[in-house]
């Protein structure tokens, strides 16, 4: 049975075009962009209030395009993509954008980096997608110089993205020298692409976050973000209209280089008119300045950031946060006691999911404001088309019934890259078509207005089977964290001579408790999921304690790291995992 979205999604209001890169869709008013003159400036940056309007912001774009291209010896109806590919490994800029639309304006593709990345890290993917040239930021130049010098990328074309807290000079070209020096030089001719060639060309090299394996490298065309950016945008225009919602000013503070910021918040945002207002990285209290400064009024966040807020909410108490109306959580899954809580300190505020991947170029669902169900993570986009199947490869019709979501969309991407064996796997066919399998188990079920949504159980792989249940590690840590002696967790399988495998969990204990005894606090936490829990779900692994739980930088658990250490320590235990 094919699940489609729910009678109240409007229609897509034109085909995804198929023949232009991202930046001219972003600019042209006749796809159906908010006007420039109705629409607020695209980004601001959040520690300094600098900010630039469209005209300012494509003029910028235009000009580094030029610099480079004159400076690489590139046109762009000369070469393939493949021949200008080029990097950017940096915190978020209010240029991070514009230095990849300059890429795209020479028909070039652009290969986003985790600034998170270690040396070896990064010159992994600097080799592995061929980057001729590196954009990077002051506080990351040492690991990029290290990375650059091992893949034989010359100082030359390495380039620096300013941020505010710049202390020192580098001998290194910055964007605005680069801006500066295209300012002065001939227009570049027009991009002339043929049919289907945003279809087919990729865009941004975006990596998979490696929570089971080692990142892959995805292919995203222009078509495939133009198109979410379409379902996006009009997916949300029904609740925005109802509520009378035309433009607002939103948070951007997740990783740029993460599909979920890259699309959801650089391009759906200021496609619809909104300001994003641009933080380099998380820390706590600017991130609260910013909202009460600029009077955010969406965040776009992840759990461990609303984790935090409750942890600290005397110090959220100290700022004027009464600007915020809406809070989005995605790329991990928030448990409703989370949800409760922050809605006991801030009742006023709306607080939905969304779930999309890397590989479908981002949003698959999403509540809209009018239909906002908190265990779920909403209805299907526009275009989006889904279905379910079961361990055995049929297809479940009915709802409350968990399997393997499957999806089909013109946003899902191209591919992974140089990785036929993978994207076999991951991208399949059948008669009605190609369908991309997330590996995620997913239930579909109706919300109190009885439109179909979506609720996420967790990854296949990481699902936990106990003498014939599953259990979900995401809903276990949503309820460990709400004990006060816990500042963060993590659940695993581990094995069991009678049910197989049980949880256990790593858990960071909260400060005021690091002084107390570890037995009388591993029993606390026990004795806490042993209250509210079935006993198949207890913690009967253990409590192991951590200084940290390893994370991706939009807050994903790095669970296959803690299942390597648990396995390392079995091992010389002379057990099993």
């Amino acid at each position: 049975m094919v699940f489609y979205p729910p009678p109240w999604v409007p229609q897509l209001p034109i085909d995804p075009p198929d023949s232009i890169p991202i930046y001219e869709f972003m600019r042209d008013g006749k796809y159906g962009r908010r006007p420039f003159s109705k629409s607020r400036n695209p980004f601001t940056c959040g520690l300094t209030g600098r900010t630039f309007t469209h005209k300012e912001f494509f003029h910028r774009t235009e000009s580094l395009a030029k610099a480079i291209a004159k400076r690489m010896g590139w046109t762009p109806a000369e070469g393939t993509p493949w021949d200008k590919v080029v990097g950017v490994f940096s915190l978020n800029s209010i240029d991070y954008i514009p230095a990849t639309y300059a890429v795209h304006r020479v028909s070039g593709i652009a290969s986003l980096a985790n600034a998170s990345y270690s040396p070896p890290e990064l010159a992994h993917q600097l080799r592995s997608s061929a980057v001729k040239v590196l954009f990077t930021c002051t506080a990351l130049l040492d690991t990029a110089l290290k990375a650059c010098a091992e893949v034989g990328i010359p100082k030359d074309r390495v380039f620096i993205l300013p941020m505010t807290d710049d202390k020192k000079a580098v001998p290194f070209l910055s964007v605005e020298d680069l801006i500066s020096e295209g300012e002065k030089l001939p227009e570049l001719p027009p991009l002339k692409w043929v049919k289907g060639q945003g279809e087919r060309q990729p865009a941004f090299l975006c990596y998979s976050s490696g929570t089971s394996g080692l990142p892959k490298a995805v292919m995203i065309s222009h078509r495939n973000v133009i198109a979410n950016i379409l379902q996006h945008v009009t997916h949300e225009s029904y609740g925005r209209k109802k509520y009378g919602i035309e433009t607002q000013v939103e948070l951007g503070l997740l990783p740029m280089s993460h599909i979920y910021s890259l699309v959801v918040i650089s391009h759906t945002a200021t496609w619809r008119g909104d300001e994003v207002v641009v933080l380099p990285k998380f820390e706590f209290e600017s991130y609260l300045a910013a909202i009460q400064r600029f009077r955010i009024e969406q965040l776009l966040i992840v759990p461990p950031i609303i984790v935090r807020m409750l942890q600290s909410y005397d110090i959220c108490a100290k700022y004027d946060l009464s600007s915020v109306r809406f809070v989005f959580s995605g790329a991990a899954p928030l448990g409703q006691e989370t949800i409760t809580n922050l809605l006991s300190h801030y009742p006023k505020w709306k607080v939905a999911q969304g779930y999309g991947m890397t590989e479908t170029a981002v949003v698959v669902c999403c509540s809209s404001e009018h239909d906002v169900m908190h265990r779920s993570s909403g209805s299907l986009l526009p275009g989006f088309r889904a279905k379910l199947m079961d361990p055995e490869g049929k297809e479940i019709t009915e709802l409350d019934k968990p399997g393997e979501l499957l999806v089909q969309s013109p946003s899902i991407v191209l591919g992974y890259l140089n990785n036929e064996a993978a994207t076999s796997e991951t991208f399949i066919y059948d008669e009605d078509g190609r369908w991309l399998r997330t590996g995620d188990e997913v239930l579909i079920t109706l919300s109190p207005a009885g439109n179909e949504h979506l609720v996420i159980v967790d990854r296949i792989k990481e699902l936990i089977k106990v003498k014939g249940h599953q259990v979900a590690p995401a809903e276990l840590e949503a309820h460990i964290l709400t004990h006060p002696t816990v500042a963060d967790c993590a659940v695993i399988q581990t094995p069991d001579e009678r049910a197989g495998e049980v949880p256990k969990a790593f858990v960071v204990r909260a400060p005021e408790w690091k002084g107390k005894p570890e037995k009388e606090v591993a029993e606390a936490v026990f004795k806490h999921v042993a209250g509210a829990k079935p006993s198949y779900k207890w913690i009967k692994g253990g409590v192991e304690f951590v200084d940290e739980i390893p994370k991706s930088p939009t807050g994903k658990i790095l669970r296959r790291l803690l299942r390597d250490r648990e396995r390392e320590k079995r091992r010389k235990e002379g057990t099993k995992l």
